[in-house]
């Protein structure tokens, strides 16, 4: 065969992912939108669990590449043993020889942080599982940015067994309140929310949850439905097939990983509280967030919840740790990323949305809030 046949010759890349949740199938979502904009493969991608020993297809596979959820060794030496290109896409860090794309830790964690400062908390708790090597490293960046925050994280003591689940009622218990908790993932937020219900501590009163992925099904079904971090998997898995095409092709791509920052929060019923003490200070920030897309100033809010301007910014300043109006265009900024993000809404319509009235005036404050103009947030969410 010719160089220039086999440069024709549709490349048959094998999908070592598994279909039985909500992230990795959005991980395959994004390799298919990168096929569909930049080249065909023969894909061979079978039905499997997480964790799940290689498919027997794959030792006589004869192909190009694979994009594999390295999650245990077998994994590993399966298709190390292919002797083709591979682009790992999880945070397990085992093949390390591999170029990945995984979720970026760090950011995962200040998202939840963030969420829980943003209504007012000082007690933070992290639930994981030990099982998982990327929980320990969200337990890492969530108290380190909880110690930022100038506040104490509270751990749960993990040792990865089935046990651990009796125990969560316990530490919850022992948890000076309220308390934010963030679960390393979401089956592990529904167990928070049931040792809650289990132990009559009140959600999000008491005990706020978020967890992480965002299964919308699983979390719409907690009771109360459950908050959660949103991974950008879908970018993750396009980033992933255009890196195995590079490296496909002959280009030299490092070992390395390259991390992707999540979307944002979806705020349910499980963390949607004001945990501050000031009654005043509660109405004012609930009336800012139901009043995001209209032209209210701080004299509104200050009027909304009794006070003078003057008197509110100085319990908020105390209370938030920023003034009225820097937190209502951090809200509406927030916001109008996940639009930029996870919609198709036109600038216009996403300025109108979130409260920043024009086109104009939305992309000037996005790069002065963000240091990015509107086209870049839309890029990222982008497949």
């Amino acid at each position: 065969m010719s160089r220039r046949s086999a440069k024709r010759r549709t490349p048959v890349v094998a999908l070592l992912i598994e279909t039985s949740n909500a992230f990795s199938r959005e991980l395959l979502r994004g390799v298919r939108d990168w096929m569909r904009t930049q080249r065909a493969w023969t894909i061979h991608l079978s039905e499997q669990g997480r964790g799940n020993e290689p498919p027997r297809w794959l030792k006589s596979w004869r192909g190009d590449g694979i994009i594999a959820r390295i999650e245990n060794p077998k994994i590993a030496r399966a298709v190390r043993s292919c002797g083709v290109p591979v682009v790992n896409v999880s945070a397990t860090g085992l093949g390390p020889e591999f170029p990945a794309v995984i979720s970026d830790s760090a950011a995962i964690a200040g998202a939840a942080v963030a969420h829980f400062l943003e209504r007012g908390f000082r007690n933070f708790g992290y639930c994981g599982d030990a099982r998982f090597v990327w929980s320990g490293r969200h337990e890492e960046h969530f108290s380190a940015a909880c110690e930022k925050a100038g506040a104490v994280c509270a751990v749960f003591p993990t040792t990865g067994e089935e046990s651990d689940r009796a125990k969560i009622p316990r530490w919850l218990a022992s948890l000076p309140k309220p308390v934010g908790i963030m679960a390393c993932y979401d089956i592990r937020g529904q167990q928070v929310l049931d040792a809650c219900r289990a132990t009559g501590l009140r959600v999000p009163d008491e005990v706020a949850v978020i967890g992480q992925h965002n299964d919308e099904l699983l979390c719409e079904m907690c009771d109360p439905p459950l908050s959660s971090v949103i991974p950008n998997a879908r970018r993750a898995g396009y980033e992933a097939a255009k890196l195995l095409e590079e490296t496909m092709q002959g280009g030299k791509v490092k070992a390395e990983a390259m991390l992707v920052p999540p979307i944002g929060v979806a705020t349910r019923a499980s963390s949607d509280l004001v945990a501050v003490e000031d009654a005043g200070l509660r109405t004012a920030i609930r009336f800012l967030r139901e009043n995001l897309a209209d032209r209210i100033s701080v004299l509104d809010i200050a009027e909304a919840c009794g006070m003078s301007r003057s008197l509110l910014e100085r319990r908020f300043r105390a209370a938030i740790g920023t003034s009225v109006w820097d937190h209502l265009l951090h809200l509406r900024m927030q916001q109008a990323q996940q639009l930029l993000m996870k919609s198709t809404l036109s600038m216009a319509e996403i300025a109108e949305r979130t409260g920043f009235g024009t086109a104009e005036h939305f992309s000037a404050s996005c790069r002065r809030l963000t240091g990015l103009p509107p086209v870049e947030w839309r890029r990222r969410g982008a497949t």
